[in-house]
């Protein structure tokens, strides 16, 4: 079969191959920003349950407290790549199903059974971090392959649920935790959670294969270049680029995360814990604020990189982040600027994951998108070392200072702007020119198996 023919069988509209189900790539992307929302509160709002941990566990180095958070990311990070493998294969449904009951297990299990860090170690971090990678790497390929003609978009809105939806659910969390405790909190938020993960996942499924949005041409996007290759996992590992964005997220992620996983220590360290402002208490309502900036993030710039270009945005985002992140280090002892900081922080954090999740699939294609993000994800894992662990054990040794953390993020952020501009760009708008004579033994066949599956798909529908 030609390359021809093959294109033209990917612009049948979706109502042809898949009839009235689930065509409406609109309640896709809504349903999958609710899954992500549900999620959220499990990575940002860890910062309320650690004052109660600390009293649970009385004697523990609060390093071993936020070693949770870190076991959590680690946990939804690094299994993503073998969960985006599966997604791939066996659907979205299946995968989110079993991801709706391990955010539940792990909340339930850790808020009634738990007895040590060690025991949260395994159910927050393992079972609710794995579940937690399933349904996020589901919901973002899923955006990524329904929306080609708008990913920054789609990816934005989908990782501003995860990113923000937390600013729905702080108050809440902390006025729980306030009246019965960490421990019954988690039970009853994950309960509830898990409930509504559930309902995402009977709704959520991907597009036929090789679907197109009618009337897009990819050739019209200027300020995006997009490979016309479906890149599997081992051939993506094959390239630089894909190297390079590795690189660039592990430094861009950092600062974000040390900010996400040790705030309340990080307002104690700055002689502001105590504080209030406009009435209220500090951590909760800087906690509440940052997650509605991560949340503007992810929309403002994945849009915005739609037009200007995927790596122009990344140079631009963060440029700025390091210089904010440098600023965290000289505002102790003012609560209004520990607030408004911690705010704009996030506002140029929080598009790493829409801008990378885009670019994953504009230069190595949609079609495995699920597992060559997941692959990428994993270096949020490695940051989340640093920012957890590492950067506690950093600010113990310097009588709880977290400068010196802030400033190694710092000067993290500012190389990744240069990567973005300087290397990136050129590197895959090069290979995305050429690909043309580069992928001879891989798109033709690529494109030829995609064909085949998909008149396999239209004999099976018929």
């Amino acid at each position: 079969m030609t390359t021809q023919t093959a294109a033209a069988t990917q612009r049948l509209p979706a109502k042809e191959e898949s009839g009235s189900v689930a065509v409406n790539r609109w309640i896709q992307l809504v349903c999958g920003v609710i899954a992500m929302i549900v999620i959220s509160n499990y990575q940002y709002a860890f910062t309320l349950f650690t004052p109660g941990m600390k009293q649970t566990f009385p004697g523990v180095p609060y390093a071993k407290i936020a070693a949770i958070f870190s076991a959590f990311i680690l946990f939804e990070t690094w299994p993503m790549p073998v969960a985006g493998y599966f997604v791939d294969k066996f659907g979205i449904r299946k995968l989110m199903t079993i991801g709706a009951i391990f955010i539940a297990l792990g909340w339930v299990l850790s808020g009634t059974i738990a007895t040590s860090p060690f025991h949260l170690y395994l159910y927050y971090g393992i079972i609710s971090g794995t579940g937690a990678g399933i349904i996020y790497i589901s919901c973002v390929a899923n955006a990524v392959k329904w929306f080609p003609d708008r990913r920054g978009m789609a990816v934005g809105l989908t990782a501003a649920g995860f990113g923000g939806g937390a600013a729905l659910a702080i108050m809440p969390i902390a006025a729980t935790i306030h009246s019965v405790g960490w421990a019954k909190a988690m039970l009853f938020w994950g309960i509830g959670q898990g409930i509504i993960a559930f309902v995402a996942a009977l709704i959520l499924r991907h597009p036929p294969a090789g679907w197109a949005p009618a009337g897009w041409d990819r050739a019209k996007h200027v300020a995006i270049m997009q490979s016309k290759v479906n890149y599997r996992w081992n051939q993506t590992l094959a390239r630089p680029e894909f190297y390079l964005l590795y690189a660039m997220f592990f430094f861009a992620c950092a600062g974000g995360l040390i900010a996400t996983g040790n705030l309340s220590q990080i307002a104690k360290s700055l002689k502001v814990s105590d504080a209030k402002v406009w009435g209220m208490a500090i951590v909760p309502l800087t906690a509440t604020l940052t997650s509605a900036c991560n949340a503007l993030s992810r929309i403002l710039w994945g849009t915005a990189s739609d037009r200007l270009g995927r790596e122009n945005t990344m140079f631009l985002t963060f440029g700025i982040e390091a210089i904010l992140v440098f600023a965290v280090t000289k505002i102790a002892g003012a609560p209004l600027a520990f607030v408004a900081l911690f705010s704009f922080i996030f506002l140029f954090w929080g598009e790493i994951y829409s801008l990378f999740s885009a670019t994953t699939g504009d230069i190595f294609g949609p079609k495995h998108a699920s597992a060559n993000y997941g692959m990428l994800y994993t270096s949020k894992g490695l940051a989340s070392v640093f920012a957890g662990f590492g950067a506690a054990s950093m600010a113990a040794y310097f009588g709880g200072s977290f400068s010196v953390p802030f400033y190694i993020s710092a000067a993290l952020c500012a190389v990744a702007a240069i990567l973005a501009f300087a290397v990136l760009k050129p590197l895959d708008r090069s290979r995305i020119a050429h690909e043309a004579i580069e992928a001879e033994d891989v798109s033709e066949p690529a494109l030829a198996n995609e064909a085949r599956e998909h008149e396999e798909e239209l004999a099976g529908v018929r």
